[in-house]
């Protein structure tokens, strides 16, 4: 083989791997996310058996469509680190997936096709590749149409796979006739070389479909034998595992576990088949196996492999994983699946006691939203780098119940209801999102903090202590929120939206107050930036958690014609919401309000007092100096002072002013609400 033959193989090679990706993506794209969205709906069922049956059926479709069995396995395992799938329901689909990775040999063995007349001579690969790759090209370049394109983007990739592998037999058809070629494929029939070669090109390759798919095209020289072929094609079903192994460093033990039962899928079919099939031989005697293979007899012995394998471990699937958990070792069920495990299909069939569980894990959801609520507001003044974990691993148990009790609910919803249950539904679907949001916005105050932290950024001790009261005010709105939703307490829900009020009323004093500072110099830009991140953080949350309280009001009521996104809990020019906003008012923003004022207040008789200290020392000094007499020092120190006193005066009366002004600004905004 010269050097222009080599270049002609590797050519064929990369054409090869070049269309099956081409097809493969073209075919993901049009399917879109469809296939991760069914995946768990059909990987799970109560019935015995029927979810492992359609697990496998998933994983043999999957990797039929995508071509790559270690691809499926890779997906399995970032659903099994995410949580989202049991390695007991992943290991079906990895065995399913070893069996849908035969059908581009299968497409293959197309190649097997007589050319007798006209119609089998389209039908051969080397001829419609071209059709395909033209079609496909055509519709690449003049169509708009996405979808039209990802189905031109499956020809282009089929007709390149068949033109790799034309281009690949094309290189080795001179060696037919070829006696050293012929000598060199007959030490393969020794099982332990054989499957070393599979095992090494398959690595090489990165793929166990180009390297059957070349092992195809060697056959078309007629050298191969079926005792050539089979250690082969067992080698290249164990080359295939690398691709998965490296996909499965850095994952968690659940994954790894999922890597384990892979590669335990293909070394048990290597032991089962080198020991059975080699057994026979010796003993029995199998004629055919110095028989020449073409591409039809390779895609077959690929597909029992893989098949006969699978249906042999499939009812085992269970003791695989457990067989995989006793190889890694368990990390223990997390707090968090054991909460999610209670959605249970079953109790569908019991809408009510299915409510309770979406109310049990909704409730912890909005723990959840405590605890992080709490973390976060402990880092604005002590941040600790340790705690932002936590609080991630709490954000990811908030999103995950948002995503999986709106699909749960959803399915309840379909079933007939009483009143009651259907508030109760209604109550649960609307505040999961609020939930959510407000989880998100725990962690943007945690962010920014550790943005203060990092940027050495202080708050003056009044904008400290401004901060400080809207956090107080906060948690208590977000603990009377998640009392109310618990323990369906009215009384507590009617609180939240009054006091939601005065939180957003708190944001803009707090934003007014930090302008004046500001024009003080006793504030920073920078920390302006932080300071307002926070505060419309904090009126988010207590916005969301008012949206809360209103989907309560609204079931305890049993008021299904109340619109809690668009009304109140009460009038709010009733007596009830007066009385409760002018309470938290009196605790939240008149003490705001009153520091505020005695800052400014105090601000310019402080000024005075220093610098007429100053002044002091500089006449004592004139005194001593000029040797002036003790009553005409007195008289100078009296006089001048006069005038200072009278600046002073004035600047009080200014200052007090402006106070009533913003008393009264805030106080016309109270009523005009």
């Amino acid at each position: 083989m010269d050097i222009i033959s080599i270049l002609q193989l590797l050519g064929g090679i990369g054409l090869f791997l070049f269309g099956m990706s081409q097809m493969s993506s073209s075919l993901e794209k049009l399917t879109g996310s469809g296939l991760e969205r069914i995946l768990e709906r059909v990987t799970t069922s109560k019935k015995k058996g029927v979810g492992v049956v359609k697990g496998w059926g998933f994983g043999v479709g999957v990797t039929g469509i995508i071509q790559n069995s270690a691809a499926t396995t890779i997906m399995l395992i970032g659903f099994v680190n995410a949580g989202i799938m049991k390695v007991a329901q992943a290991m079906p689909v990895v065995f399913g997936a070893n069996v849908g990775s035969t059908v581009t040999s299968q497409i293959l063995r197309l190649g097997d096709i007589g050319s007798d007349n006209l119609i089998l001579q389209i039908l051969q690969p080397s001829s419609f590749a071209p059709i395909l790759v033209g079609i496909g090209a055509f519709i690449i370049l003049f169509s708009k149409n996405k979808k039209a394109k990802n189905v031109a983007g499956i020809f282009v990739g089929l007709g390149m796979l068949f033109y790799g592998m034309t281009l690949m037999e094309s290189v080795f058809a001179p060696f037919k006739e070829n006696g050293n070629f012929k000598e060199m494929f007959t030490s393969f029939e020794n099982p332990l070389l054989g499957i070393l070669i599979g095992l090494v090109i398959t690595v090489i390759l990165q793929s166990s479909n180009a390297s059957v798919g070349l092992l195809q095209a060697l056959s078309a020289t007629g050298v191969i034998s079926y005792s050539v072929a089979i250690p082969i094609i067992i080698g290249e079903n164990l080359g295939k595992c690398s691709t998965t192994i490296i996909g499965g460093i850095g994952a968690n033990k659940k994954a790894k576990r999922l890597v384990i039962g892979y590669i335990f899928f293909n070394v048990f079919g290597a032991v089962l088949f080198t020991v059975l099939i080699y057994l026979l031989h010796h003993t029995v005697g199998l004629p055919f196996m110095h028989d020449s293979v073409n591409r039809g007899s390779i895609a077959t012995l690929h597909f029992l492999f893989n098949f006969l394998t699978s249906m042999i471990l499939l009812p085992f699937s269970s003791k695989v994983s457990e067989f995989t958990e006793k190889v890694v070792g368990g990390d223990g069920e997390k707090p968090a699946d054991r909460e999610l495990a209670k959605l249970d299909d079953m109790l569908l069939n019991t809408p009510t006691i299915a409510l309770e569980q979406c109310k049990s894990l909704i409730q912890k959801m909005s723990e959840a939203v405590q605890e992080n609520y709490q973390l976060a507001t402990d880092m604005i003044y002590k941040y600790d780098d340790a705690l932002i974990p936590k609080m991630e691993e709490n954000e990811a148990f908030i999103d995950k119940c948002e995503t999986v009790l709106s699909a749960y609910i959803v399915r309840i919803n379909r079933k007939r209801l009483p009143l009651d249950d259907k508030l109760t539904v209604y109550e649960i679907l609307n505040s999961i999102g609020d939930f959510e949001r407000m989880g998100d916005y725990c962690m943007n105050i945690a962010y920014v903090a550790r943005d203060k932290n990092e940027q050495e950024i202080h708050f003056s001790p009044s904008g400290h202590k401004e901060v400080e009261t809207i956090i107080e005010a906060v948690k208590y709105t977000v603990d009377t929120t998640v009392t109310a939703f618990k323990e369906d307490d009215i009384s507590m829900a009617v609180r939240v939206e009054p006091l939601s009020t005065a939180i957003d009323e708190m944001k803009e004093i707090i934003k007014s107050h930090h302008v004046d500072r500001l024009q003080e110099g006793t504030c920073s830009i920078a920390g302006g930036v932080s300071l307002f991140d926070l505060v419309n953080s904090f009126e988010r949350i207590a916005s969301h958690a008012a949206n809360i309280s209103l989907h309560v009001i609204k079931k305890v009521r049993k008021d299904d014609d109340f619109d809690e996104m668009h009304g109140h809990a009460s009038d709010k020019h009733s007596e009830e919401y007066k009385a409760l906003y002018h309470y938290y008012e009196s605790q939240y923003i008149d003490p705001i309000l009153k520091d505020h004022s005695d800052r400014m207040i105090n601000a310019p008789e402080e000024k005075t007092a220093e610098a007429e200290k100053v002044e002091k020392t500089e006449k004592t000094a004139k005194t001593e100096k000029a040797a002036k007499t003790e009553k005409t020092a007195k008289t100078e120190k009296i006089a001048k002072p006069t005038k200072e006193e009278k600046a002073e005066k004035a600047q009080k009366e200014k200052n007090a002013k402006k106070v009533r002004k913003a008393k009264e600004k805030i106080k016309k905004k109270k009523d005009n609400k």
